[in-house]
């Protein structure tokens, strides 16, 4: 969990400015979505603001569906906006299979442009998440390399829209797999997969790293297909 220190809110509707602070913290990615906040005491002293103003606004933002506050446990953030939220809530009620579809076409399209716009930067941190992905073996740190594996990958593609609505599909996802590792019903990961694609962004490859996208999808697939009863 980041040590950052937010900004302490000002005089005015302290509540409405400590969901600003929470909001920025998220959005910044100071706290990623599946995170753990701050529990109480250390939010209150973060945000300088009294107890119930703090609670009210963690009330505000889980009614939003951007925190999700999980009694005996903390708060978590759930999305980083409405629109994620909206999204997700609607994704939840879907089928995993289906989503990981549409994932698919997403994932495929940002390999492409991730191979035609990938900048120097880019392809050092994709690097460095390549080999975590490879070296992790618990099952629900695998997910979670592996989704930030895939994020960073659609990043590479600069191209925001496909950025933001990929965001919450991948969240929904993640959620269905670590459910899915909860069961011991995780399918294997294609590592190998990761590193074809890899290579294919270094090598600026569009048609190699959309088929690569593809074909590690598919592979997800196949085992959720299996998993879950589907047919072909």
């Amino acid at each position: 969990m980041s040590g950052a220190v937010m900004e302490k809110v000002a005089r005015g509707s302290l509540v409405d400015q400590a969901i600003d602070r929470i909001r920025g913290a998220i959005s910044s990615g100071q706290w990623a979505v599946g995170e753990r906040i701050p529990a109480e005491a250390g939010l209150i002293e973060a945000l300088g603001v009294a107890r119930n103003t703090m609670r009210e606004a963690v009330k505000a933002l889980a009614y939003a569906g951007i925190l999700e506050v999980r009694h005996g446990d903390g708060t978590y953030v759930r999305a980083t906006d409405e629109t994620e939220a909206a999204i997700m809530r609607r994704l939840e009620l879907a089928d995993l299979h289906d989503v990981l579809i549409v994932r698919r076409g997403l994932e495929v399209e940002a390999a492409r442009q991730a191979a035609e716009r990938r900048r120097p930067a880019d392809l050092r941190r994709l690097s460095e998440l390549s080999r975590e992905v490879a070296d992790d073996e618990e099952a629900d740190e695998v997910v979670a390399r592996a989704m930030e594996f895939h994020k960073a990958v659609v990043e590479l593609s600069h191209n925001p829209v496909l950025i933001e609505f990929y965001g919450a599909f991948s969240s929904a996802v993640a959620a269905g797999m670590r459910r899915m590792a909860i069961d011991g019903a995780l399918p294997h990961f294609d590592v190998g997969a990761h590193n074809e694609l890899h290579v294919a962004i270094v090598e600026g490859d569009p048609d190699r790293a959309g088929g690569e996208a593809a074909r590690h999808i598919d592979h997800v697939l196949e085992g959720v297909r299996e998993q879950l009863g589907h047919d072909r």
